[in-house]
């Protein structure tokens, strides 16, 4: 193998496995030390520079950084990034006067963000400071988007998400609420000098089996129906309640019901258990609110009786899966099931919609309905037209839709100031040694064993009661201090330097996984092989370092190095050292953050 090229900043970053897994690419260990250090208004900025809502995500991520943590290689749980998130959130001081200035000049363009979601806010997040003038159109009275309409109160309190959506709303953006745009054709004709599309996926799937229509009053759909509870529209709901859908919706509307008087309510799901969508923590706390989850049982029919619902037919299923890995669901001849219900919720995915988009202005869509986006730069096939969040690819998350804003507007930006969209900003990187003395490090370098901390809720009598009340109470800040400590510290890298190494096998005979070998070269199948311990997961690379004086390399397993420091302190020559690698995706409208250690 050829050796490893660590000046290509893309190498430590996928190491920081935490980082490298969010859409968004947040520093995560840099504000978990912050956390540990009491700084939380640095630990919320280094985050809303990324992820542009902690408070809110703190709250409701979908948290793809918490699987890829490497305390999951230690111990069952990884560390709670997320609620670490949240912790920097509600303890951070006033941050107004930390957020870029807004030029009172502008600097002539203009655009329209169509939606008032977390894409379209991103995108004016990073515009604004660079004088665009721009025009917000959302439907709802208020800004948010489905993290208004979606998420319920108990999970999200209305204050947290006005406070973030208001710090961008406060950058000079001109909103148009209670505002449907109903032609494209007509937004076009206003001569914005971009468009940036970020409306959602706004149309929840129906379920058309016998009974629906003559059922409708009670039958909902589950998207609608939480918009309909966040504006007070829906204030009750039926003492016997079932919900159909095994997603994050499901558990939301599920968990709602409880709270507007469903006394039964029950979650039916068609597909296996260990399938269902839902975020294993949001099944938990359903769970724990004395709702039950009844699994393989297809819904067959609504029953109607005068003209009412009176319940629902299931059939009962076992999946079976082919070579493939392909799911089947077989009816196993058991008896049909009958569930009474008062109401339904239908919450069995979303689909985009848009009705609003004319078909004849040059403006492709493709399968599913999907506009024709470049994957890159999200501009459509109409160039000044440009997608993100759940309208550019469908249903994703919040994270997935701030990740695509950000990059969205550096093509607007590109586009407005006549470069190509295709040139994207290298990322602001930097790497700085920990060593402070023989034996010290400017961080907490033992890996010691460490259980993941529960998080406190509110009393279940108090929050069925009242469906603003948040469930959470969230780490305080004597136990944010202990779950930031469990970080291991992964972007605090093993950086070797050949020249200096004697070839002693010191690191080899201290590093606690076998992580270190050194061996004569070969190709990458043949070396994971002859390493130490075998490397068998091949999405993590290995570490290669040039030929040393027996004609030996150095090999690194970057899979199961916990990043302890061992081999750094055991080197007699001083051949490894420990490097703080800071990663900050540039944004169109700011530079690098600078780390604290």
């Amino acid at each position: 193998m050829k050796p490893t090229n660590i000046a290509d900043p893309e190498y430590f970053h996928k190491v920081v496995d935490c980082q490298y897994a969010c859409p968004a690419h947040t520093p995560v260990p840099e504000y978990i030390r912050l956390i540990a250090q009491k700084k939380y208004t640095e630990a919320y900025m280094i985050n809303w520079e990324s992820n542009v809502f902690p408070g809110i995500l703190g709250r409701t991520c979908d948290r793809p950084c918490e699987p890829a943590c490497r305390r999951g290689r230690v111990e069952e749980e990884p560390v709670a990034i997320c609620r670490l998130k949240r912790v920097a959130a509600d303890n951070k001081e006033e941050v107004k006067h930390l957020m870029p200035e807004i030029p009172l000049i502008k600097n002539g363009k203009r655009i329209a963000l169509i939606g008032g979601g977390p894409a379209s806010l991103t995108v004016a997040r990073d515009l604004a400071p660079l004088g665009y003038e721009m025009d917000l159109y959302d439907e709802w009275h208020a800004g948010g988007g489905m993290m208004r309409t979606q998420i319920p109160a108990f999970r999200l309190p209305i204050e947290v998400l006005e406070e973030e959506v208001d710090y961008i709303l406060d950058m000079g953006i001109t909103t148009h609420f209670n505002h449907y745009v109903s032609s494209m054709k007509e937004t076009l004709e206003k001569d914005y000098d971009a468009i940036f599309v970020g409306t959602g996926a706004p149309k929840g799937r129906n379920l058309n089996i016998p009974g629906r229509e003559e059922g409708d009053a009670n039958i909902h759909i589950g998207i609608e129906w939480l918009a309909g509870v966040a504006f007070e529209h829906i204030t009750s709901i039926g003492k016997k309640v079932i919900v159909l859908g095994g997603g994050n919706t499901a558990m939301d509307c599920c968990r709602t019901s409880r709270r507007l008087g469903g006394t039964e309510v029950k979650v039916v799901v068609r597909s296996p258990f260990k399938t269902m969508k839902a975020s294993p923590w949001e099944i938990e706390d359903a769970i724990e609110e004395d709702i039950p989850i009844l699994n393989n049982m297809p819904p067959k029919e609504f029953v109607i009786e005068d003209g009412r619902l009176k319940g629902v037919i299931f059939t009962k299923v076992r999946a079976e899966y082919d070579e493939n890995g392909r799911r089947s669901l077989i009816p196993t001849g058991e008896p049909d099931e009958f569930i009474e219900a008062d109401d339904v919720i239908i919450a069995i995915g979303q689909d985009n919609a848009f009705p609003w988009i004319e078909r004849d202005i040059g403006l492709e869509f493709g399968k599913w309905d999907l506009p024709v986006l470049d994957e890159v730069t999200f501009q459509s096939t109409l160039p000044h037209v440009f997608f993100g969040g759940d309208a550019a690819f469908g249903p994703e998350n919040v994270i997935t839709a701030v990740a695509h804003g950000h990059q969205a507007a550096i093509s607007i930006d590109h586009f407005c100031q006549g470069k190509s969209v295709h040139e994207r900003l290298d990322p602001m990187t930097n790497l700085v040694s920990q060593k402070m003395g023989i034996h010290e490090w400017m961080y907490d370098a033992p890996v010691v064993d460490d259980l993941r901390y529960k998080v406190p809720h509110e009393d279940k009598r108090i929050t069925l009661a009242d469906r603003h009340v948040e469930v959470e109470l969230g780490f305080d800040q004597s136990l944010g201090f202990k779950e930031a400590q469990r970080c291991l510290n992964c972007d605090v890298q093993t950086v070797f330097n050949t020249s200096r190494c004697i070839e002693c096998d010191a690191c080899m005979d201290i590093c606690p996984t076998s992580c270190i070998t050194f061996t004569k070269n070969g190709d990458e199948d043949d070396l994971r092989t002859r390493l130490s311990a075998p490397a068998e997961n091949k999405t993590q690379d290995l570490y290669v370092s040039d030929l040393l004086p027996t004609s030996r390399v150095m090999v690194k397993d970057e899979d199961v190095c916990l990043h302890c420091g061992l081999c750094a302190e055991r080197c007699p020559t001083a051949a490894w050292d420990m490097q703080l690698f800071f990663y900050n995706v540039t944004k169109a409208s700011s530079g690098c953050l600078t780390p604290v250690v």
